[in-house]
């Protein structure tokens, strides 16, 4: 049995973030592909309990960022000192690049979640700052000899901006758990539990609330959705600086009854909410690199319209190309949402959606598609 240790970000569900709940499914998914799963990252005392004390959080979030890299110094320590190790995986080079020294003679592969720098300039963009975070992006990628990546974008990204050979990087996209989204309700009995409106159409989105998300666009597009549909509604679900922000345009264009916030929504609900939707929507402006919340919506059943961005388009034209909208302007948003409502954009059933998700993403599949790539660093 090959034994790794696994670097992390931050426990999911306690980080809400792709990368965390990408983290979480492999360390529930590669012990069944034959592989001991360590894992290492910032969080509370709860994780090791809640992970079944697979993972240990090294240090609080909270803790300042030099208090973070001493304390994952010499926990890394530790848990080399305990037992030997075939591997060791990076999911985040922030709290991978303080242990570099001690690696030796121990493979490094790295899973590429996104470009951290670059997508810190998108929201923040604070020169000095992202010039650091790429410097230990960099430190950490020349000491990896694999890479996984989700999609063809960002491979395209790692290659082009941190000069990865392309010999190195293996596209392998990210998995679902299909029984945990396909639940035995209608519909009607999910909007029901939720205590969401019984008849209205309901469009479903969740992301961070940030700006490379493309809510803005969503909510000005709804604008004049609400125009053609004035029973439409729209559920936002997520925590993000954004916040406050969304809610002031939601008000100027006289939204309040076709568009609602819904801040965090616990995991376990999660389910009934893409259930309950007529569809979702992706509404990205840049740096998508999978979109695991196009292929959940897909195993909840419920069809999913997306920008051409990234990964996004890597999932739904193979599937059907009129899950995919012309581009991310908030008139192109609107014409897709429309046509999706009148019937002109034909959007696949239930089945369709469940079926295509289990041929392509699940987790079973993806977890030997990762273990090969562990194996190839250890030759």
């Amino acid at each position: 049995m090959m034994k790794i240790i696994q670097i992390g970000l931050e426990w999911f569900p306690e980080g809400g973030g792709g990368l965390d709940r990408y983290y979480y499914d492999c360390c529930q998914c590669l012990p069944q592909a034959d592989i001991k799963v360590t894992g290492l990252l910032a969080g509370s005392e709860k994780v090791i309990q809640d992970s079944n004390r697979l993972v240990t959080a090294f240090a609080s979030p909270k803790d300042s960022l030099i208090q973070r890299w001493l304390k994952m110094s010499r926990v890394f320590h530790q848990t080399l000192s305990a037992n030997q190790y075939d591997l060791v995986v990076s999911h985040f080079a922030l709290y991978t690049f303080p242990i570099l020294n001690q690696l030796h003679n121990i493979p490094l592969v790295t899973h590429f979640h996104g470009p951290w720098a670059l997508e810190s300039d998108v929201e923040t963009p604070k020169p000095v700052a992202i010039w650091v975070k790429k410097q230990i992006e960099k430190a950490v990628y020349r000491r990896s000899s694999q890479f996984i990546v989700l999609s063809q974008t960002f491979r395209d990204i790692l290659h082009q901006e941190y000069q990865v050979p392309l010999a190195k990087i293996q596209i392998i996209p990210g998995g679902v758990d299909v029984d945990r989204f396909n639940i035995n309700l209608s519909p009607v009995e999910a909007r029901s539990q939720l205590d969401w409106h019984p008849d209205r159409p309901i469009i479903f989105c969740i992301r961070r609330l940030a700006k490379r998300m493309g809510l803005e666009n969503l909510i000005t597009a709804m604008a004049q959705i609400r125009d053609r549909y004035p029973d439409i509604l729209l559920y936002i679900a997520g925590k993000g600086a954004l916040a406050d922000s969304l809610q002031t345009q939601i008000i100027e264009l006289d939204l309040t009854n076709n568009v609602k916030l819904l801040g965090y929504i616990p995991d376990e609900q999660l389910p009934l909410c893409y259930r309950a939707a007529n569809f979702s929507v992706v509404p990205t402006v840049v740096l998508e690199g999978f979109g695991l919340i196009v292929v959940e919506s897909l195993a909840a059943g419920t069809p999913v319209l997306g920008t051409p961005i990234g990964g996004i388009p890597e999932i739904l034209r193979p599937f059907s190309a009129d899950l995919v909208f012309e581009g991310y302007q908030p008139e192109q948003l609107a014409r897709g949402i429309m046509e999706a409502l009148s019937g002109d954009r034909i959007l696949p059933d239930s089945q369709a959606c469940l079926d295509y998700v289990q041929a392509n993403y699940n987790w079973h599949e993806i977890a030997q598609q990762i273990k090969l790539v562990y194996q190839s660093a250890l030759n």
